[in-house]
């Protein structure tokens, strides 16, 4: 089929003309590159507003490996991203203290082991368990191995289960939307340093028409994106869409968040550390020129001096910034898509950076919005659908950072005791008991998490089952030990032949240290 464009040709109903991206920052700017990739063509100018006396919250640095999806369908490369942002590679998190002090797993970017017999390895993992083999379930996965060691590779294509993963990246979150606003402008998009001083809306429709500035006047639209972060200019005051509450999920309501110089020598970790406190929980993110740090907690047991004394105890170099405060309301708005206004990033909603879905979420949103694109009519129907699986999105990605706190093993701490003894919403409270029963693994439609970060959690939270799949028992323990003995050899292999972090984002990305 010929596909190349040519004049005259028919348009499907009355197209949208005009996109007016409100506020900048890393979901402003994704918005702005993906959309400038994607409507290529078709005639819509993309008008992104922000204004540089206002700054971004900024400390979100950790992603997923759907960051790479995004690259991918923006065009954008992932060696200038590295390069122009600090960035490093992120295999997993490591989690210290949750399940008791002293006490450490990972969650990896992979999968474990190797299915036999149409079994999931788990069920092997957990009768080899029984029969008095106690190695943890990392042992059966090459990105944790490399992870512990420091040490990363291209991921081998195919690969067995034991050896498939992917990464993440660690990234200077100002400079990353700097780099996206360059893509940006040079694909045509139009960027205004102006202040939003109002909201004009349609007298018929109640949809806005045009926002207001002090520098440019008014700037209309068909489409408005707001990504005027916790401020929420446009879904939250000029469309008063409601907001959902979770902190009685998630009790957590501050961050505070010091960057400091790398500590002296060693190897630049390839993951996250994400480590218990008695109020809350501390991020490490090692980027290639500082150490983003930050304490995640709940005022109700813990005040802000308290926790910023805490987290510049635990520096381990030099400060480079003054602490940078965040008061946030764990939940989202009630619907995303108001009329002709949909919100991305904290606009639309908040979900504590334990598992580092912040910047996956913006991009599912664009992605979501360019399946259900609408033309100048906007049909409600649409936005309804929007609506109704950025919802459930939401839902699965607060369950599974709520089973991090409910899980937990700290007895005798007040937070997390509380947390222990929350009721769990019913779809989680389903998969927990599936699991624990005979290790079953439950999927839910948009789900954010795929089997083995729910087993990672489980495992390393020791919400682990007495039985196993039956048809398990169709090899003997010495059978099993030895299969597991293999995979255990061949991921010591892979570990060995890969090189350090640091030397490999010299070879692959061309990154260079001061030091050589």
């Amino acid at each position: 089929m010929d596909m190349t464009s040519r004049s005259g040709s028919t348009r499907s109903g009355d197209p949208i003309g005009s996109v007016v991206i409100v506020g900048g920052g890393t979901a402003g700017w994704m918005a702005a590159t993906l959309l400038s990739r994607r409507l290529a063509g078709q005639g819509v100018s993309i008008t992104l507003v922000e204004s540089s006396a206002i700054g971004t919250v900024g400390v979100g640095e950790a992603t997923t490996p759907a960051i790479r999806d995004f690259f991918r369908e923006a065009a954008v490369d992932e060696g200038e991203v590295v390069r122009a942002s600090g960035a490093t590679l992120k295999l997993g998190i490591r989690f210290d203290g949750w399940a008791g002090e002293g006490s450490r797993f990972f969650h990896p970017f992979g999968l474990y082991g190797t299915p036999s017999n149409g079994v999931a390895f788990h069920h092997y993992w957990i009768k080899q368990r029984a029969a008095g083999v106690d190695r943890p379930l990392g042992a059966y996965s090459l990105a944790t191995a490399l992870a512990e060691a420091g040490r990363i590779t291209v991921p081998p294509r195919p690969a067995p289960d034991y050896g498939f993963f992917d990464w993440a990246l660690h990234f200077d979150a100002g400079r990353y939307a700097q780099y996206l606003k360059g893509v940006a402008i040079g694909r045509g998009v139009s960027h205004v340093d102006a202040h939003v001083a109002g909201v004009r809306r349609d007298d018929g429709t109640g949809r806005i028409a045009a926002i207001r500035t002090d520098r440019a006047g008014e700037i209309a639209g068909d489409l408005f994106i707001d990504c005027t972060g916790f401020r929420a200019l446009l879904i939250g005051g000029a469309l008063a869409e409601l907001y959902v509450d979770w902190r009685h999920l998630l009790m957590s309501d501050r961050a505070v968040a010091i960057p400091c110089a790398h500590g002296s020598g060693g190897e630049i970790e390839p993951f996250t550390r994400a480590t218990a406190r008695a109020a809350g929980w501390q991020w490490r993110i090692p980027l290639q020129h500082r150490v983003g740090n930050g304490y995640v907690y709940s005022s109700a047991h813990l005040s802000d001096d308290e926790a910023v004394a805490s987290l510049r105890a635990t520096l381990e170099g030099e400060a480079l910034a003054e602490p940078n405060l965040v008061r946030f309301t764990t939940g989202h708005r009630r619907r995303f898509w108001s009329g002709n206004c949909v919100a991305l990033g904290l606009a639309a909603g908040f979900l504590e950076p334990l598992e580092s879905t912040s910047i996956t979420l913006i991009y599912s949103g664009i992605q979501r919005l360019l399946e259900l694109w609408p033309d100048r009519g906007i049909d409600p129907a649409l936005a309804d659908d929007y609506n109704r699986i950025t919802t459930l999105e939401y839902e699965r990605v607060r369950d599974f950072l709520l089973l991090h706190y409910w899980a937990n093993r700290r007895p005798g701490e007040p937070l997390w005791q509380a947390a222990a003894e929350v009721a769990l919403p019913e779809k989680l409270a389903h998969k927990v008991a599936m699991f624990r029963a005979r290790g079953r693994m439950v999927r839910y439609e948009w789900d954010a998490f795929g089997d083995p970060s729910w087993l990672s959690m489980f495992a390393g939270l020791n919400l682990l089952p007495e039985r196993w799949d039956p048809l398990a028992d169709a090899f003997t323990d010495d059978q099993i030990g030895q299969a597991l003995g293999r995979i255990r050899d061949k991921i010591g292999q892979g570990v060995a032949a890969a090189p350090g972090h640091r030397a490999f984002l010299r070879s692959a990305f061309g990154v260079r240290f001061p030091q050589g």
